[in-house]
């Protein structure tokens, strides 16, 4: 983070001019104070900030942000604002009114974080890029993202969350996004939001952002996208079934590590490969492609930097134990991506058992119970061997695969399905294992690589 003054901070905010310093440093963790720190006390739910206030400035804390009085050594260095939360916002949008970076902005109900991922790695083939670290695309870490720009980076990709409107228009208040892409609109943070519709409209704040003329990535896959008609904006479609798509692919083969396809766009094909399996990650791919294309990245460039994609955390991360396959995809779900994770498990190559080990997908509301029982059926139909579930909500997916005729087994603890699974598993067998990330389900994988011994 390059200097900002903390009187040109405090002016932006609507605060009184406190002494002069020097900020380096943007922190809402109080263990991270030091000079040049500015210390943003967030209250929240079992944490609340303010409380850590006098250690940060005793640790060295240049000044703190507050939304109230609390008896602070030095309120001198206190700026009380009415939102700490919004006073992070207009701290990282003063920050990048400075700096020379131009933003893509990427958001979807699915797929955002790994399209960010690959749309970063095409970026950094041809400029100096930084992204969203991990899955830190609140109103909290997308601020942090924008205040780790310096005047060197020329492209920052920035993923951008949201579970209620005005927070992706927020968010692009900061940002200033000169590029966009939407992945996909599905029913994640349905219970807040109410309907598709509304999540499109969530969404579509990303492109009410941009600027006219900007080139806006939309997936002409999903039959909501397909309704966006943005004439302000240069719209390009991407997909694989899409007849109107100008990027499209058509998949060759597939391995448990990789995928080769044909890409076809500008009225060309390259041959292309992305680690990893599953028409989900050639979509993301391809809007990587796609944003590369938009910067003037040459095409062949843009399809290496995809090879050499390595995916984060634990989406889809496949690895071989004792001659069983793990497929590690649970930092997330939700419907759409449990759907697409049941059709390429059914379709992965295998010497044994397909088996799909699966808990709660969270914060549905109102669909819980049908989009759980919808992944038994799905199960079922696309030739899944074994089921094993855990969790209140992903019971139902076991009623419903075992009512279809599939295997399939329910267990109360994470403990009795790690020590089933271990028992069950055999040389051969490909474990796909999903959930939402509330649910650690990683626990569960932890205790299968510890004790599993074919």
């Amino acid at each position: 983070m390059e200097k900002l003054s903390l009187r040109e901070i405090a002016a932006v905010l609507g605060c009184q001019q406190p002494p002069e310093a020097e900020i380096t440093r943007v922190i809402t963790d109080s263990r991270e104070a030091g000079e040049g720190a500015l210390f943003v006390a967030l209250p929240g739910e079992r944490v609340d900030g303010h409380d850590y206030i006098n250690k940060a400035l005793a640790a060295g804390a240049a000044a703190a942000v507050a939304e109230h009085d609390g008896g602070y050594a030095c309120p001198e260095r206190v700026l009380r604002v009415k939102s700490s939360l919004r006073a992070l916002l207009e701290i990282s949008a003063l920050y990048r009114s400075k700096m020379p970076a131009k933003v893509i902005g990427i958001t979807g109900s699915v797929g955002k974080t790994t399209t960010k991922e690959m749309t970063a790695a095409v970026m950094a083939s041809s400029y100096r890029t930084i992204k969203t670290e991990g899955n830190q695309n609140n109103e909290i870490g997308a601020p942090k993202t924008l205040m780790t720009i310096t005047p060197e980076t020329e492209v920052a990709v920035v993923e951008m969350g949201m579970s209620a409107p005005d927070e992706i228009k927020d968010l692009c208040y900061a940002a200033k996004p000169m590029m966009g892409i939407i992945t996909n609109i599905g029913v994640s943070h349905i219970e807040r939001l109410g309907s598709r519709e509304n999540i499109l409209k969530a969404k579509l704040e990303l492109a009410d952002a941009l600027p006219d003329g900007a080139t806006l990535l939309l997936c002409d896959d999903n039959d909501l996208l397909q309704t966006v008609d943005i004439p302000r904006l240069h719209v390009v479609r991407y997909g694989l079934h899409s007849d109107r798509a100008e990027i499209k692919a058509t998949i060759v083969s597939a391995t448990p590590l990789s995928t080769h396809f044909m890409l076809h766009a500008e009225g060309q094909s390259w041959r292309a490969t992305i680690p990893g399996t599953g028409e989900h990650l050639i979509l993301n791919a391809l809007a990587a492609f796609g944003a590369g294309r938009a910067m003037g990245i040459p095409a062949e460039t843009a399809i290496e930097a995809l090879k050499n994609y390595t995916p984060s955390g634990q989406r889809q991360k496949v690895t071989e134990h004792e001659g069983v396959t793990m497929v590690e995809d649970c930092y997330n779900a939700s419907p759409d991506s449990m759907r697409a994770a049941i059709r390429t498990l059914g379709q992965f190559p295998c010497n044994g058992r397909r088996i799909l080990v699966a808990a709660d997908m969270l914060e549905l509301g109102s669909i819980a119970e049908e989009s759980h029982r919808e992944i038994g059926t799905l199960c079922a139909a696309e030739g899944i061997d074994l089921l094993l579930t855990w969790g209140a909500l992903a019971e139902y997916a076991d009623r419903a695969a075992r009512a279809a005729g599939m295997e399939s087994r329910h267990f109360e603890t994470k403990e009795e399905l790690a020590h089933y699974l271990i028992t069950a598993a055999h040389r051969g067998d490909v474990i796909w294992c999903k959930a939402s990330h509330g649910m650690a389900l990683e626990d569960v994988i932890s205790e299968f690589y510890r004790k599993y011994h074919a």
